[in-house]
């Protein structure tokens, strides 16, 4: 069996799983940040990451309803108000707006009806497969395990700021509304994961438990790089979108094979 790690190797370990796979390294994202997809493969990303967005606090909620302290039903509370906000979407006030209305200010400024969008009816497979993936894994696996899942936050400020500063320089659409999600993201991602990396700091305790946790984080980062490959192999190459898929007006199903 591996050797129970410090503190600190653990948390080094934690990081290098974004380093060799964190989502910022697959050839869509270079793509996307580079500005170098057209208008309607930008549309394809932001409607299919909707439904991880959408999903974030069932898998939260999930994760939750298997906390016996309250106190840390309480801390985790936080990240479920992040996304769904405070009031009615497009009602409440700005400070009150969650990350699930940010993302839909980003695909209203995509040109994307918002009625379609909430259906989720253009959705790739794929997405929905490795979304509902991980809201399974939270349900199934440790609570430890499931907050270790958790962490790719770690990673995510590093990849908000690049997107921000690729979309400005490179897309029409940027403005500070449709960015307003990434922008958000800046200031809620440290303190989640400065909650999130302690509890599995501390509670991580034997050396399988450290391997699981590390195991949980990689699980996550592979259901944020399969959404990629799906976005990827639909919209990009081969260009194959599947039936029922979204198709960008104007477009036909096939007109993205190259």
């Amino acid at each position: 069996m591996t050797r129970l790690l410090s503190r600190d190797e653990l948390e080094r370990e934690l990081y290098a799983v974004g380093e060799r796979q964190y989502h910022d390294l697959h050839p869509f994202h270079r793509l996307l940040h580079g500005g170098e997809l057209d208008h309607g493969q930008v549309q394809a990303w932001a409607l299919n990451r909707f439904y991880y967005q959408v999903s974030i606090p069932r898998k939260d909620l999930t994760l939750m309803a298997r906390m016996s302290d309250p106190a840390l039903r309480r801390a985790w509370m936080q990240r479920v108000l992040d996304h769904d906000g405070l009031g009615e979407d497009g009602q409440a006030d700005e400070g009150k707006v969650g990350g699930i209305e940010r993302w839909l200010r980003l695909t209203d400024g995509l040109g994307l009806d918002r009625e379609y969008v909430r259906s989720l009816r253009g959705i790739l497979p794929a997405t929905r497969f490795a979304v509902d993936a991980y809201v399974d894994f939270v349900r199934d696996h440790s609570l430890l395990e499931a907050v270790a899942s958790s962490l790719t936050e770690l990673f995510a400020p590093g990849i908000h700021r690049e997107r921000i500063a690729g979309f400005e320089q490179n897309y029409a659409f940027a403005n500070d509304s449709t960015l307003s999600y990434f922008r958000n993201r800046l200031n809620e991602a440290p303190r989640d994961v400065r909650f999130g990396l302690g509890y599995v700091l501390e509670h991580a305790r034997t050396a399988e438990q450290q391997q699981a946790c590390i195991a949980a984080l990689r699980f996550k980062t592979e259901v944020l790089w399969a959404q990629l490959d799906a976005l990827h192999h639909a919209y990009v190459s081969p260009g194959l979108i599947p039936p029922g898929a979204f198709v960008p007006e104007g477009r036909t199903a096939t007109e993205y094979r190259r």
